[in-house]
């Protein structure tokens, strides 16, 4: 599958759900949570469904509002490193079992999210 397949099974409203579900658990994360400031929760979640719902071939509303993802910069000022990763990746993964994620894009997601995670550690440990 290409990852224009995965907005095509997904759909908006699935990427919207997905995001939403990983926010949930984001909010309560000890090691994640530090990391947004509190009274933005809403515009993470947001930008965060923009960008997929982008970078999987929908709607470029991300592009014209925030311009060129840029997201290593982005998450520069926080130190991010395999523990953050890892958390990041375990939250991921248990909002895309919630909303039951097709398993026909499961697999694709998965590696897509593993190597943007991955991509934004700017430490070692």
């Amino acid at each position: 599958m290409s990852d224009a397949d995965i907005l095509t099974v997904l759909g908006e409203e699935g990427v919207a759900k997905l995001v939403a579900a990983f926010y949930r658990r984001v909010r309560t994360d000890d090691l994640i949570s530090p990391m947004y400031p509190e009274s933005d929760w809403e515009g993470a979640e947001k930008r965060l469904a923009g960008f997929l719902i982008y970078r999987f071939g929908g709607s470029d509303d991300y592009i014209q509002q925030r311009g060129h993802p840029r997201l290593r910069m982005r998450h520069a000022p926080f130190s991010i490193g395999v523990a953050e990763r890892d958390r990041w990746l375990e939250i991921m993964e248990a909002a895309m079992d919630e909303v039951e994620v097709p398993k026909e894009i499961y697999l694709n997601l998965k590696t897509f999210f593993k190597q943007v995670a991955d991509f934004m550690r700017n430490r070692e440990a």
